[in-house]
């Protein structure tokens, strides 16, 4: 080392930082950007490896999702509705023969309107499930005007838009009185098909007048066929 050199050593001083101080400080910040590189380099790996696994993780995502939506429907069809299918076409056009409906029976209590599943304790459809509208409850006065197509609950009409009427023809009357009015008894239903004409429901003693005991449940949706999906809750006008 020239005199020249050390004399700089000496003399150069930065407040208390000596030149062979600073010099090692530079070192330092060289090996930590050395490492903010490797460190920088790593972490992009890390990223793109994330980025790999992405579309896996979405996959299992979906999965789980789909996993629990399934559980919690079967749960719904095992402890608080059943599946059931339209057996005939007394409840044209609303229902068809094969169509798959969701029933509803927890705490559930009969309305007017609803369209529900009847299996009947003794008789000729003991052994069948109905699926039929309620139009009037115990203590309602039901009354039919057959030329017209009309029925009347306590002196009210009811809504005929869901109902297949046939053309030229009289809704069919079954064992109604000549009278053309019912009295429905207390803890029980009076029941008809949307098709008038095509069902055999409570103005037929084959099926009279229906205890809610009687009742299976409520219509909710048609689930089959998949292009017919429908929700069957009566909308009042």
């Amino acid at each position: 080392m020239n005199l020249k050199k050390l004399s700089l050593i000496r003399n150069y001083h930065k407040g208390d930082i000596t030149l062979e101080e600073e010099m090692k400080q530079n070192e330092t910040v060289e090996t930590a950007a050395s490492g903010d590189g490797e460190m920088s380099s790593s972490s992009e790996k890390k990223k793109k490896e994330k980025v790999k696994q992405k579309p896996i993780e979405a996959f299992y995502d979906c999965f789980e999702v789909v996993c629990f939506a399934a559980a919690v429907v079967l749960l719904l069809f095992m402890f608080v509705g059943r599946m059931s299918t339209v057996d005939g076409s007394s409840m044209a056009n609303t229902l068809q023969s094969g169509d798959r409906i969701l029933v509803w029976d927890l705490f559930y209590k009969p309305d007017r309107y609803d369209i529900v599943v009847v299996q009947k304790e003794e008789g000729y459809y003991a052994d069948e499930l109905l699926v039929k509208r309620v139009i009037a409850k115990g203590g309602d006065t039901v009354t039919f005007d057959f030329d017209d197509w009309k029925v009347f609950v306590n002196g009210e009409e009811m809504d005929n838009s869901f109902v297949l009427i046939e053309a030229g023809e009289d809704m069919e009357r079954g064992f109604v009185p000549y009278s053309n009015t019912v009295v429905v008894p207390e803890g029980y239903y009076y029941v008809l098909g949307d098709n008038r004409n095509g069902s055999t429901d409570s103005r037929f003693p084959e099926v009279g007048f229906v205890k809610e005991s009687e009742i299976i449940g409520k219509v909710i949706f048609r689930i089959l066929p998949i292009q017919n999906i429908k929700n069957l809750n009566y909308q009042e006008k």
